[in-house]
């Protein structure tokens, strides 16, 4: 089951109390006072992790909470500190607050960031030993651990984006070109939730696919799947807009695709994409296919996820580009960092 929004409660760990105590050995009269300290609590880590690709778990933990302090002992034993509670989510996963402010956006694998920081642990009675107080009867209980109510939204960072109308043939072409199962029937509205496959396209190269929920007039204003739908396209670097090319308005049905994804984010319209013309084997083997974007710029393909016409050009020319925009983000990250680029 994928599921890109959850909200949890976390809480560090509380500090370790400190400890009272005097030396009492043989022989030492006055032996003065040897309590320890507490330990510090654990702190509330979150980590990005390329191994995951759902928010799930957390549907089932809802609470997490890192390990408290053991408290101080005598001899000056300090306790040891809390384990902390590290809390792995996919990338591209948003944690904001409770109010909807963004913490943070995990978007590299390993990246961390720290929620809430664990109670620092009390001090223990040797702490307050002067010249003139030299049997301090004192010591510092340990600081609680800091609750917190944090909302993680998932995005998925694919490279290639489907986009297209219900049953436009998006499922079909994604579990044609990977080893991707997503459902497939001839009514509409078959994927309800995004699904990702890898496609290989030369050797040693490789790139994420993602087949997302179709999309219908506003959707921008959270109609159908809506909103959802277009959360997980932000973050994709490249759009392939499937059209079914039986369809006798290809052009007005290009046209409110990306009439839906401006108004949700005009920046999405400045992505580079490409025309995929869907169920090609639909046409017979006499029908002559008139390309109703003969005079645009736009990359297109006559396709067909059943018989495989066109793939491979496709797979091609898609993982070519997806190669030349890593290349760029890459040369971006050096010179923002002021790294050789």
């Amino acid at each position: 089951m994928f599921i890109d929004e959850a909200t949890i409660t976390v809480e560090s760990g509380g500090g370790g109390d400190g400890c009272m105590s005097f030396r009492r050995e043989k022989y030492v009269p006055r032996g003065g006072p040897n309590g320890g300290d507490g330990g510090d609590g654990g702190d509330v880590i979150f980590r990005a992790d390329n191994n995951l690709a759902t928010l799930l778990d957390f549907r089932y933990r809802p609470r997490i909470a890192a390990q408290r302090g053991t408290h101080g002992k005598g001899k000056d034993m300090t306790g040891s500190r809390g384990a902390d509670a590290l809390i792995r989510v996919p990338l591209g996963t948003l944690l904001r607050a409770e109010d909807g402010t963004l913490l943070a956006d995990m978007v590299e694998d390993g990246q961390e960031f720290v929620l809430v920081k664990g109670g620092r642990g009390g001090r223990g009675n040797s702490r307050f030993a002067t010249s003139r107080m030299r049997a301090p009867r004192r010591a510092d209980p340990g600081e609680p651990g800091t609750p917190a109510v944090v909302r993680l939204e998932l995005r998925l960072m694919a490279d290639v984006g489907l986009v297209g109308f219900p049953n436009a043939g998006k499922s079909t072409l994604l579990s044609r070109l990977s080893a991707a199962h997503p459902k497939i029937a001839d009514y509409p509205f078959t994927t309800l939730e995004p699904q990702l496959g890898i496609v290989g396209w030369a050797e040693y190269e490789s790139f994420v696919l993602a087949d997302l929920p179709g999309l219908i007039e506003g959707a921008y204003q959270g109609k159908g799947l809506g909103l959802r739908f277009l959360r997980h396209i932000e973050r994709t670097r490249i759009l392939l807009f499937t059209l079914d090319c039986t369809s006798p308005s290809l052009t007005e049905d290009l046209e409110k695709l990306r009439q839906e994804l401006g108004l949700f984010d005009p920046s999405l319209l400045v992505k580079p994409y490409a025309i995929a013309f869907t169920k090609a084997d639909l046409l017979g083997p006499e029908a002559q296919f008139a390309d109703p974007f003969a005079g645009s710029e736009a990359p297109r393909f006559l396709i067909s996820g059943v018989s495989g016409q066109g793939l491979r050009e496709l797979v091609i020319w898609l993982g070519t580009l997806v190669k030349q925009r890593r290349q760029l983000e890459t040369i971006a990250v050096a010179e923002d960092t002021g790294g050789p680029g």
